[in-house]
C-alpha cells in the first residue's frame, strides 16, 4: 500500500499484519521501531561507512539491506527470504537502487544458515517470521550454534523477537545464545520488558564485548525510547532458563489479537 505522505514510500503487509516499511527515495527513512533498533546495531557494528559482509534471514521488502547500502555502500549482503512469490513482488514494485550490493536467495533460512562457509559473515540479522510466529527451526540451541559457526571473531548476531510476560519464549531464546556466545544484550522499551504489553525484543549476541553504550544513546533518543539490557540485569530477567535443542523446539507465541495489527 502507498504511503499518503511520501510519494515513493509503500507498506507490505502480509496477511494483514505490517511486516516491512520502504521509502525507494530515502532507504534510511525506518519507519518501524524495531527495524529502528537493528539498524543502530549495523550503525554500532564498524567504523561509519565502513563495507560489511551482511548475512539477513528474512527479507521482507528489503527494509534492512536497502539502509544498509545506503550507510554502508559496498557492502556485500545476501538476503534469504523463503516466500519466493514474496520475493518477485518486491523486485517488481520494490526494486533495489543500482549498484547495491544486494543478493536476494529464496531458500529456508535454517537450511541457507547450515550450508553458509564458516566465519564468512561480520554480522547477521534475523527476522524471520511466518506469519506473525518466528518457526521453530530458528528457535533451537543448535541454530544459534549454528549462527556462532557463519559468524566471524567479533562478528554480531541480532535478531527481532516478539514475545510477553512471563516471557518463557524469549527467555529460552536467550539461554540458547548463551550456549553459544560469551556476550548477550536485549533491546526492547521499558513498557515490554515489564510486562505490561507484548511486543519486539531485539535479541544480541557476540564472541566480543558488545557496543552496549553507544547502541544504549541511540535506542534512548528515539522517539519511543529503548531500553538495552545487558549484565546482572539481563541475568536476573532469563534466571531458571535452559536451551532447548531442535527436538523441542516450538515457534515463537501467537501475539494477542490485533497487536501488530493495522489500525
Amino acid at each position: 500500500m502507498p504511503d499518503v505522505d511520501r510519494e515513493r514510500a509503500w507498506l507490505l503487509t502480509v496477511d494483514g499484519a505490517p511486516q516491512s516499511y520502504v521509502d525507494l527515495d530515502e532507504p534510511e527513512h525506518l519507519e518501524f521501531e524495531y527495524v529502528r533498533r537493528l539498524a543502530h546495531v549495523l550503525d554500532c557494528a564498524a567504523e561509519p561507512g565502513a563495507a560489511l559482509d551482511l548475512l539477513h534471514l528474512g527479507g521482507g521488502a528489503l527494509t534492512l539491506p536497502r539502509y544498509a547500502a545506503a550507510v554502508r555502500p559496498g557492502s556485500r549482503q545476501d538476503v534469504v527470504e523463503f516466500d519466493a512469490a514474496l520475493v518477485e513482488l518486491v523486485e517488481q514494485h520494490l526494486p533495489l537502487t543500482a549498484g547495491a550490493r544486494v543478493t536476494v536467495h529464496a531458500a529456508d533460512a535454517r537450511a541457507w544458515l547450515e550450508a553458509a562457509p564458516e566465519a564468512s559473515a561480520d554480522v547477521l540479522v534475523a527476522d524471520v517470521f511466518g506469519g506473525s510466529r518466528v518457526p521453530a527451526q530458528l528457535t533451537s540451541v543448535e541454530y544459534a550454534r549454528q549462527a556462532a559457526r557463519v559468524l566471524r571473531p567479533g562478528g554480531l548476531y541480532a535478531a527481532n523477537l516478539a514475545d510477553g510476560a512471563p516471557f518463557g519464549f524469549l527467555k529460552a531464546q536467550l539461554a540458547n545464545f548463551a550456549a553459544a556466545f560469551a556476550e548477550l544484550a536485549l533491546i526492547a522499551e521499558p513498557g515490554v520488558l515489564r510486562g505490561r504489553r507484548f511486543g519486539n525484543a531485539v535479541l544480541l549476541a557476540s564472541d566480543a564485548p558488545l557496543p552496549l553504550a553507544a547502541l544504549a544513546r541511540r535506542c534512548a533518543a528515539d522517539a519511543f525510547p529503548a531500553r538495552v539490557e545487558s549484565g546482572e540485569g539481563l541475568a536476573r530477567f532469563m534466571r531458571g532458563a535452559r536451551p532447548v535443542a531442535d527436538a523441542d523446539a516450538v515457534s515463537s507465541p501467537a501475539p494477542p489479537e490485533g497487536a501488530f495489527s493495522l489500525g
